[in-house]
C-alpha cells in the first residue's frame, strides 16, 4: 500500500511529542509524554536516556493508534529535538551517562578560565558561529567532561545531540545535521563543524567522537527490526536525518523564507528573522541557526519563555496545576488585573544559565519588583505575562526588524490573551498560525522532502504557511502598557547595568 502520511517526532526538554501529518501538513493525530529533566547538582541539567527512549516508543505507538491508520499508510519519520548538550554512547549505542541538556551550565568555570587567559575568545567564537556561546553547548560540555570525567569519555564512541541519540536507537545510524553542527559552536558560513573551535577547547584528541554531518532533508536509514517491534511500525521505514527544534519549528510554521519574522514562545523565548546569507550583526549577541535549504535564522533569545508562567502558576496558583482548563484558569486570574499589574514588574530571567539578550548576563535571575502588601497572586501572575511580552519587545528591537507582522509559535501562542498582549506591547500585527505541533510538523516535512514529495524544503515549508489567527495592536492597549514597559526598563537597567 502506498503511504500518504509522515510521522514527526519533537523531543523537547520536558515533553516528547509525536504527530502524524498528511502531505498538505494537516495533523491527523498527536501524542505526548513528559520527559522531566534532573538537576543532580547546582547548574547541572540532565535527562535519563532510557526515559527519553521509552517516551519516544510510547508516543509513536500512541499516535499511530490514535490516528487509526494502517501501518502501511505511514511513509517515513522525521526527527526534531532540543539542541546541543551532549548524549554519550558506547560502540553498541548504549548511553554511558545521563544526557546533558542545553540549559546545563557546569562548564562556566572552564569558560571563566578561558576568558582570563584570552579575553577575546568569546568574540572569536561569535565570529565563527554567529552565536553567543552558552554553557550547555557541546564543545564546552565536552571540555568539562574531559577534565572531570575522563573515564566516561574513554568508554564513549560517539557524542550526539538529543535527536541524534533517538535516531541511533531507531535506526542504528550515527549522524548529525548541519543545524546542530554549526552551533556546538561551529562555523555558520560553512554550515558545519569547525576545526578551529574544536582546537580552541582543546578537544582535537577526541574530535573523532563527533559524528558525520549530513543534510537534514535526507534519509538516514531505516527502522531496525528491534525498533519496529517496539513502536509497532514496519521494519525498514525510512527515518530522515532531521533538524534541531528551532529550525524544525521555523519550517513547520511556514516561515522558511527570507524576511519572515518568527517568535517562538515555548520553554525558551526567541524572536528571529530568516535570511539567505548569514548575518552577524549586531555582534556578540544572539544566536544564528543554519536552516535546512541553505538559509539562516538570526535570532535573539531570552532563555526562559513559558517556563516563567509554568513556574509562577505552580507557585502562585497550585489549585490550577491539573486539568485541561489549567491555562484558562490562570489566564482568568491575570485578566482580573488591568494592564500594568497594579505596579508589579517581573523580570523573566528564570533560567539557571542567565540570559544572552538583550545583553549577555550568565548571572541574571528572575525577580518581582514593586511589590507591596496590597498586591496578591493575580497581580503577580499578570506581571509574569507582561514581563515575558516586554522581553519579546526587547528582542524585536535588537533585530531592527522593519516588517509589520510577526508569526508567533509555541505554547504561548495558544493563549489569545497573551497573543493580544504581545501585539499591543510590540505594536505590531501578530499571526498565530493554524495548528499547534510546529516542531513535529517541521520534522515531518523534512521526512516528506527526503522521500521526494517536495522539490525542496522551502517548498515544503511554503505549503503550510498563511492560515491562522491575526491579532492587531489596539491603540488604547498599546498606550496602557507604555508606563509598565518604562518601569520594566528601569528595573532591568538596575539588574543588568
Amino acid at each position: 500500500m502506498t503511504g500518504k502520511y509522515v510521522l514527526g517526532l519533537d523531543a523537547g526538554s520536558s515533553v516528547c511529542k509525536a504527530a502524524i501529518f498528511d502531505f498538505q501538513g494537516n495533523q491527523k493525530a498527536v501524542a505526548s509524554r513528559r520527559t522531566p529533566t534532573n538537576r543532580p547538582a547546582a547548574g547541572w541539567v540532565e535527562m535519563d536516556p532510557e526515559t527519553a527512549w521509552e517516551a519516544t516508543v510510547l508516543v509513536i505507538r500512541e499516535v499511530v493508534a490514535e490516528s487509526g491508520l494502517e501501518i502501511g499508510a505511514i511513509e517515513g519519520i522525521g526527527l526534531s529535538a532540543a539542541m546541543v548538550g551532549a548524549w554519550l554512547v558506547d560502540a553498541e549505542g548504549k548511553a554511558v551517562r545521563p544526557g546533558i541538556n542545553w540549559e546545563d551550565c557546569r562548564s562556566q568555570s572552564i569558560l571563566d578560565r578561558m576568558e582570563v587567559a584570552d579575553p577575546g575568545f568569546l568574540s572569536r567564537i561569535f565570529q565563527s558561529s554567529g552565536s553567543v556561546l552558552q554553557q550547555g553547548c557541546t564543545l564546552p560540555v565536552l571540555a568539562w567532561l574531559k577534565e572531570h570525567e575522563p573515564d566516561t569519555l574513554s568508554r564513549t564512541a560517539f557524542v550526539l545531540g538529543y535527536k541524534d541519540f533517538l535516531r541511533l536507537r531507531l535506526t542504528g545510524a550515527v549522524a548529525t545535521d548541519r543545524s546542530e553542527a554549526s552551533v556546538i559552536p561551529g562555523n555558520a558560513c560553512r554550515r558545519n563543524r569547525s576545526d578551529e573551535m574544536i582546537a580552541l577547547f582543546g578537544l582535537e584528541d577526541i574530535a573523532s567522537l563527533l559524528p558525520e554531518v549530513r543534510d537534514s532533508e535526507t534519509v538516514a536509514s531505516g527502522l531496525t527490526a528491534e525498533a519496529a517491534t517496539l513502536t509497532g511500525l514496519r521494519e525498514g521505514l525510512p527515518v530522515a536525518v532531521g533538524a534541531g527544534d528551532v529550525p524544525a519549528t521555523i519550517i513547520g510554521i511556514g516561515g522558511l523564507r527570507a524576511g519572515a519574522a518568527t517568535a517562538i514562545l515555548g520553554t525558551t523565548c526567541m524572536v528571529g528573522v530568516c535570511h539567505d546569507t548569514p548575518v552577524f550583526e549586531p555582534p556578540d549577541i544572539g544566536l544564528l541557526f543554519s536552516l535546512p535549504g541553505d538559509g539562516w535564522y538570526r535570532s535573539m533569545v531570552n532563555v526562559a519563555g513559558t517556563l516563567n508562567l509554568d513556574w509562577a502558576a505552580g507557585l502562585l496558583a497550585p489549585e490550577t496545576a491539573d486539568g485541561p482548563d489549567r491555562l484558562a484558569r490562570v489566564t482568568a486570574m491575570a485578566q482580573s488585573v488591568p494592564p500594568g499589574a497594579s505596579g508589579v514588574t517581573y523580570l523573566p530571567y528564570l533560567s539557571e544559565s542567565g540570559i544572552i539578550a538583550p545583553t549577555v548576563a550568565p548571572q541574571a535571575r528572575a525577580q518581582f519588583c514593586g511589590l507591596t502588601p496590597v498586591h496578591g497572586r493575580a497581580e503577580m501572575l499578570r506581571a509574569v505575562y507582561e514581563g515575558v511580552a516586554f522581553a519579546l519587545r526587547d528582542l524585536v528591537e535588537l533585530l531592527d526588524f522593519d516588517g509589520g507582522r510577526l508569526m508567533l509559535a509555541g505554547g504561548g501562542g495558544k493563549s489569545p490573551f497573551w497573543a493580544q498582549m504581545i501585539a499591543d506591547i510590540l505594536e505590531r500585527e501578530v499571526l498565530v498560525p493554524a495548528g499547534s505541533e510546529f516542531g513535529a510538523r517541521g520534522a515531518a516535512l523534512l521526512a516528506a522532502t527526503a522521500l521526494g514529495h517536495f522539490p525542496g524544503i522551502q517548498a515544503a515549508s511554503r505549503s503550510v504557511g498563511g492560515d491562522g489567527t491575526l491579532y492587531r495592536p489596539d491603540a488604547d492597549g498599546s498606550q496602557a502598557y507604555r508606563p509598565a514597559y518604562s518601569r520594566y526598563n528601569e528595573y532591568k537597567a538596575c539588574l543588568l547595568g
